[in-house]
C-alpha cells in the first residue's frame, strides 16, 4: 500500500490551501457581518469573481469531464480539494460543474441546459425532496399530469438547495401512479419562467434552502430528462453521485477547529497555568486528533473505491455518518475549549457549529446512514473486511 500523494496531487491541493488562506479566509468577517444583516452567503459578483480568479489558474469544472472543458479529477483528489474548501465557512464553490444526472441530455437539451451551467450562465436545482417525502424518496407526491402534447405539474417540493437562485430545476414527479417509483416517475427539465416559484426557507444555520411550488406548471414533451418513468433511477444516480463529498469538507472544518483549540489551549492560563496542562483539555485534543484522522481515512477510502469503478455506497455512507457525528463532536469540544468566548459571535466557532448540524441530516440522516449499513451487512450485501479484497 502506498498512501502518498503524487507531485500532482500534492500540487493541486497545495494550490487550493493557499487560495483558501488568499482569498477566502479574509472575506470570513464580511461574510459574517452580511449573515447577521440578513444577508447570507457572498454577493453573486463576488462569488463570479473569485471563480473566474480561480479559472485563470486552471480550476474550472473540477470533476466536469475535460471534453466539455474541466478538469475531470479523480474522486480522491476531489476530495482532498473538498477538505481543503472546507478550512473556511466562506461558501465558495469552484465554477464549471453541471449535476451529474445532466450529462443525459439529449443534444438539444444539452445546448439549453447542460453546457450553459458549465459555463456558470444558467444555474440549476434539484428538487425531489418533498413535506412528506424526505429519505424515503419513493413517497414522493408531485405529479406531472398527460395533457394534450404537454405535461402539467403541480405539487410541492422542500429544502431545496440553490432553489431561490435557479433559473431551472430538474424535478421529479409521478407519472404514472400504477408503476410508483420504479416505472412511474419521470425527470422534468422546467424553466422557472415556465411558472414555478421559490420560498426562502429560514433556518438556524445559513444553508438559505427553498421551498417550489409548482401549480398547472405546463412543461412540452421535449422537457423530459432521460427516458420517460426512468426519473428515480437518474435520482439515486444524483443521490449517490458523491455522498463522501460532504464529510470531505467536514475535515478541513475540524482541522481548522482543532487548531484554534490548540491554540487556545496553549496561551489560556487558569490558575497560574495554561489550561493545555489540564488532563480534561488533552482528552478533548485527543480525542478530537484520531476521530479527525479516522474520518479522513474513511473518506479518502470511499472515493478511492469510486476510482476503482466499485460499488461505494456502503463506503460513502459510513463516511457519511461517521463524519456527521464526529464533526459535531469535534466542534462541540472546540467550543468548550473556548469557553464562554468560544459562545460568542466574535470567534467563528458558533458558526460552525450551526452549520456542521446540518451534515446530521441532508442528503440522507443519520438514521437512514444507519439503516443503509446495517442491512448491507444483515443481508450480506456487505461482507466484513470485505471491501479490501
Amino acid at each position: 500500500m502506498d498512501f502518498s500523494l503524487s507531485v500532482e496531487e500534492r500540487e493541486i491541493r497545495d494550490w487550493v490551501r493557499t487560495f483558501v488562506q488568499r482569498e477566502l479566509i479574509p472575506l470570513e468577517q464580511e461574510v459574517l457581518r452580511r449573515e447577521r444583516a440578513g444577508q447570507p452567503g457572498l454577493p453573486a459578483d463576488e462569488l463570479e469573481e473569485l471563480q473566474l480568479k480561480a479559472r485563470d489558474s486552471g480550476f474550472w469544472g473540477v470533476q466536469t469531464p475535460e471534453e466539455y472543458g474541466g478538469m475531470g479529477l479523480s474522486a480522491v483528489m476531489t476530495a482532498l480539494l473538498e477538505a481543503e474548501l472546507g478550512r473556511s465557512f466562506v461558501p465558495f464553490r469552484f465554477g464549471g460543474a453541471a449535476d451529474n444526472i445532466l450529462f443525459y441530455a439529449n443534444e438539444e437539451q444539452q445546448q439549453r441546459y447542460l453546457l450553459p451551467t458549465i459555463e456558470g450562465k444558467r444555474k440549476s436545482c434539484f428538487a425531489i425532496t418533498e413535506p412528506g417525502a424526505g429519505s424515503d424518496a419513493k413517497a414522493i407526491r408531485t405529479t406531472a399530469r398527460k395533457d394534450g402534447a404537454d405535461w402539467v405539474i403541480n405539487g410541492e417540493k422542500t429544502f431545496i438547495t440553490g432553489g431561490n437562485e435557479a433559473d431551472f430545476t430538474m424535478v421529479f414527479a409521478i407519472t404514472d401512479p400504477e408503476k410508483g417509483a420504479n416505472g412511474g416517475v419521470t425527470c422534468f427539465l422546467v424553466d422557472r419562467e415556465m411558472g414555478w416559484r421559490s420560498e426562502y426557507i429560514d433556518t438556524m444555520g445559513e444553508w438559505g434552502p427553498a421551498a417550489l411550488v409548482f401549480e398547472d406548471v405546463r412543461v412540452p414533451e421535449s422537457q423530459i430528462l432521460g427516458e420517460l418513468g426512468q426519473g428515480f433511477n437518474l435520482a439515486m444516480q444524483w443521490i449517490g453521485r458523491g455522498r463522501y463529498l460532504l464529510p470531505a469538507r467536514a475535515i478541513g472544518s475540524c482541522e481548522r477547529l482543532l487548531s484554534m483549540a490548540i491554540e487556545h489551549a496553549n496561551t489560556r492560563e487558569t490558575f497560574g497555568a495554561p489550561i493545555a496542562d489540564r488532563q480534561a483539555i488533552q482528552w478533548m485534543i485527543a480525542d478530537s486528533g484520531v476521530e479527525l484522522e479516522a474520518l479522513r481515512w474513511l473518506v479518502l477510502h470511499a472515493a478511492w473505491q469510486v476510482d476503482s469503478g466499485m460499488d461505494s455506497r456502503h463506503a460513502q455512507s459510513i463516511a457519511k455518518l461517521y463524519g456527521g457525528v464526529k464533526a459535531n463532536e469535534i466542534v462541540d469540544r472546540v467550543l468548550q475549549i473556548h469557553g464562554g468566548m468560544g459562545y460568542t459571535r466574535e470567534l467563528p466557532i458558533e458558526r460552525w457549529y450551526r452549520e456542521l448540524r446540518l451534515l446530521r441530516i441532508y442528503e440522507g440522516t443519520d438514521e437512514i446512514q444507519r439503516r443503509t449499513i446495517a442491512r448491507n451487512l444483515l443481508k450480506g450485501h456487505v461482507k466484513l473486511g470485505g471491501a479490501l479484497g
